[in-house]
């Protein structure tokens, strides 16, 4: 399959299956008319390796990528894809979570998975709207000596979160746009 045609597929199971039409408060506390549930299909067999494709498109020309991940839990499944997807296209993308806040007993860590200190990290989000949850994930990250190399997310609401984002000094990239999915 074509990464037009995986794309589309996407797009398509996303607007079937994750958009839900009502009165929503977002976790930035913002009203909508819309709610986008990507853990509604970034769980499902048959569109988390769609995501993981076109993610992995998305990220392809960031040099030197050692590892994804980002605040858990909207990044999680995403993070998985691309790595499992990244397996089987040759790359050696390992994944990592960050937790909200450090744990209270073992090893305290608020990043978990592979040592990140001096290596290239993407921090992946399942939705954008205020990018509030990928900078606290760069927050984590950066006291572990990770290298931020972007924020790339599945759908961006098209809320700010790009601006937020660069503003704070990272490249943003976004997979879909509201428009993809019918819902400007």
């Amino acid at each position: 399959m074509s990464v037009k045609d995986t794309r589309q597929k996407l797009i398509d199971f996303i607007s079937a299956e994750a958009v839900f039409q009502g009165d929503f408060v977002l976790t930035s506390g913002k009203s909508a008319t819309y709610y986008v549930d990507l853990r509604r299909v970034s769980l499902d067999h048959r569109v988390a390796p769609l995501i993981g494709q076109v993610m992995l498109d998305l990220i392809k020309d960031i040099p030197d990528i050692a590892a994804v991940g980002g605040l858990t839990m909207g990044a999680d499944p995403i993070a998985a894809a691309v790595m499992h997807q990244g397996a089987a296209a040759g790359k050696s993308y390992d994944s990592f979570v960050v937790r909200k806040e450090p744990k209270d007993h073992g090893r305290g860590r608020q990043v978990e998975g592979p040592d990140l200190a001096g290596k290239r990290v993407v921090v992946l989000e399942d939705t954008s709207t205020t990018g509030g949850s990928p900078l606290a994930a760069i927050e984590a990250l950066l006291k572990v000596g990770a290298i931020i190399a972007g924020v790339a997310v599945v759908v961006d609401r098209n809320t700010g979160a790009r601006e937020i984002i660069e503003a704070a000094g990272y490249p943003y990239y976004a997979a879909l746009s509201l428009e993809d999915l019918g819902l400007n």
